[in-house]
């Protein structure tokens, strides 16, 4: 076995994984439970359901310190990493007696029948060791290839999870400490943060900074490697944070668990503000992003999807000249203005945000293509009028044009109008994440 365990390697099993039918959540689940102690995954492997596949992989993945496989320990003629493992090993299987009494009496406590068929899931390679499975009928098994670990899981991650957690992490054997911090971003891209990083994104550094783009959030990813007793990480991730905020600014909206939509949550909440949606070409999905978050109702009030001009002049107000001919239309900053103006009103509450655009792949104009879209906000305003009357409300609109298939400019859309917002609660004005999204 390696003396330490630096680095690992993870290989999952499925016809159902490679042909695209369900997506791999262990894999990323397994690499973020390694590198918090210290171990860092150098490859994510998929094979299908096939003997000599997966022994194959086996034998590659295992120049890393630990190989962990998920996937393939059923009881049916298409699980067969046990017999893979075996290959893998040059060993034998055999039926281990304490895995077969396990299984009888996992089906016993649950007044099933236990099929022959299940049997099979006893069977470990015998220089293997079964791992106990207190959630199914699949052991895991423990072995060596190339002297390296070899831990076989079974791949329903509630059986999985658990099942890392008592039986492998108590026999990981880090070398090192490996912190991490997440920083993320809205606004800029990831060409434009690499140019205001810049020497901090060397790739010979410690920490070394990377970035990670998903769905129009980019991901500054902080990570110090350090030996075991090196007690410096925190404070060397703090200062390289700090140069971090330095460079990028506002932009940073929040780290590790942080989202656009929890973010704002807790500027109003905090501030004992209410917030209101109106929606066009985004039928719902800002109200969505936000009531996604546990605890919403404290801030968030509701909104109106008016996907039809009727529907917006119906029920948020929008004059219905906006729409004739020789009006600024349905996508136009008049009518997104309006649209959260009109929400703001007829909700009581202290902000609405309006969206109206072109989402595609048709309705588009060469005055207004498809991905044209007006973003609005209305806040209540804050000073009395002179005239002892309403205050009107404090609003701004800002027009995308986001150069995308239609899912990612209606999600861009929904989180730039929640970037509008904070910016606006946190007293700064900026304009670059209107930026174009090719």
């Amino acid at each position: 076995m390696a003396s330490f365990h630096r680095t690992a390697a993870i290989l999952s099993i499925g016809d159902e994984l490679t042909l695209g039918q369900t997506l791999d959540t262990n894999s990323r689940w397994l690499s973020d439970q390694l590198l918090s102690r210290g171990i860092v995954t150098i490859e994510h492997a998929t094979v299908p359901d096939d003997r000599n596949a997966t022994a194959s992989a086996i034998s590659r993945l295992a120049a890393a310190d630990i190989v962990i496989v998920t996937g393939g320990l059923g009881p049916t003629a298409d699980d067969l990493t046990r017999q893979a493992l075996a290959d893998a090993m040059s060993d034998q299987l055999i039926e281990d007696d304490q895995a077969l009494q396990q299984i009888t009496a996992w089906f016993a406590s649950r007044s099933a029948t236990m099929r022959e068929i299940n049997k099979v899931q006893a069977l470990r390679p015998s220089r293997g060791l079964a791992l106990p499975n207190p959630n199914g009928t699949a052991p895991g098994i423990h072995g060596s290839v190339h002297a390296h670990d070899v831990y076989c899981l079974p791949g329903p991650p509630h059986e999985m999870k658990p099942m890392f957690e008592a039986q492998v992490v108590p026999n990981l054997r880090p070398a090192r400490k490996v912190a991490t911090r997440a920083l993320h971003t809205f606004g800029l891209g990831e060409s434009e943060i690499a140019a205001r990083l810049g020497p901090l994104m060397d790739r010979g550094r410690n920490p070394v900074v990377g970035t990670t783009a998903s769905q129009g959030v980019v991901s500054c990813r902080i990570r110090y490697e350090s030996d075991a007793t090196d007690s410096s990480a925190a404070t060397a991730i703090a200062e390289i944070e700090s140069q971090i905020h330095s460079h990028l600014g506002a932009h940073i909206f929040g780290a590790e668990s942080q989202t656009l939509p929890s973010v704002i949550l807790n500027l109003l909440e905090s501030r004992r503000e209410k917030l209101a949606t109106a929606e066009s070409c985004t039928g719902g999905l800002l109200g969505q992003l936000i009531t996604d978050i546990p605890g919403a109702s404290a801030a968030y009030l509701g909104g109106w999807v008016t996907y039809t001009n009727e529907l917006k002049h119906d029920l948020v107000g929008v004059p219905e000249t906006n729409f004739h001919p020789g009006g600024p239309g349905a996508v136009s900053r008049e009518t997104a203005i309006a649209m959260a103006v009109g929400g703001l009103e007829r909700s009581g509450a202290d902000h609405c945000l309006a969206i109206t655009g072109i989402a595609g792949p048709d309705g588009g104009t060469p005055e207004k293509p498809v991905g044209t879209v007006w973003i609005a906000r209305a806040s209540v305003g804050l000073l009395a009028s002179a005239s002892g009357g309403p205050v009107p409300p404090r609003t701004e609109a800002r027009r995308l044009q986001i150069n995308a298939d239609r899912t990612t400019v209606r999600d861009y859309s929904a989180k730039a109008a929640l970037a509008m917002l904070r910016f606006y609660l946190i007293g700064k004005s900026e304009t670059t994440m209107m930026r174009q999204v090719k």
